[in-house]
């Protein structure tokens, strides 16, 4: 006769239980047979730090156009000069404008000679583009930065995204390769003891990539996060680290 349902179900469920016990008994079992009869053990270990952005780079850049070259130059200077007030006024007094970018501009004509129409490219105008870049470490300045002033008096001038950089990123990386190596070794006792043995010495460590990333993000890579969009940021390190048992 076939065993109720009910009863059928909670036949299964403790016969997968009871597998799921023994398996896990067999991990743990294992785990500590290797960690008792090695000589080394191998872990990674990890640290983080928040840090906020020390430096801002804020790059942009403004044009000016005419049928000749000499006004297309002179207007060019017209809105550097706006330029240089609008920054003035900001308190920003480091900027750095770069050579300027002159595009010949093209437009197809026909001529009439000798009864014949012939149509080949002129140039019919000059577009004069110069970018400007300002570094600053007054970053809460440098990024409230608005170039709508600008535009309203009459300059194309078109601002890029501001990147924030953290100057002290390399020295903050020596650092935090100690504490990752601290934390791995931690790692590394808590499982020797469940074998019964004790950390004796590190015997090699292999740095991992730096992940800087925004601040709560999660995005990381194989070749190492380096993020300039936000001013908040959060420093990853990694350590996988060898260890020689007692």
């Amino acid at each position: 006769m076939n065993a109720p349902r009910p009863q059928l179900f909670g036949m299964l469920a403790g016969l997968f239980l009871a597998a799921g016990l023994v398996f896990s008994s067999m991990l743990a079992t294992a785990t500590w047979l290797k960690v008792k009869n090695s000589q080394f053990i191998t872990v990674k270990g990890s640290t983080r730090r928040n840090v906020t952005s020390d430096l801002i780079v804020w790059q942009g850049s403004f044009q000016a156009q005419a049928p000749s070259l000499l006004d297309a130059q002179n207007q060019l200077q017209t809105n550097r000069s706006k330029v240089r007030n609008f920054l003035a006024v900001a308190g920003v007094t480091n900027a750095l404008f770069q050579p300027i970018l002159i595009e010949p501009l093209t437009a197809d004509v026909t001529d009439n000679a000798n009864g014949e129409h012939i149509q080949q490219q002129r140039t019919v105008g000059y577009r004069l583009t110069q970018r400007i870049r300002v570094e600053s470490a007054d970053v809460a300045r440098v990024a409230k930065l608005d170039p709508t002033p600008l535009v309203a008096d009459g300059v194309l001038f078109t601002a890029d995204p501001p990147q924030f950089l953290y100057s002290r990123a390399a020295e903050e990386k020596i650092e935090m390769l100690a504490d990752a190596t601290k934390d791995a070794r931690a790692r590394a006792e808590q499982i020797a003891t469940q074998g019964g043995r004790g950390i004796a010495s590190l015997h090699d460590a292999e740095m991992g990539v730096f992940q800087i990333t925004p601040l709560h993000a999660s995005e990381t890579s194989s070749e190492g996060e380096n993020d300039i969009t936000s001013q908040d940021k959060t420093i990853t390190a990694v350590v996988t680290a060898t260890f020689v048992l007692d």
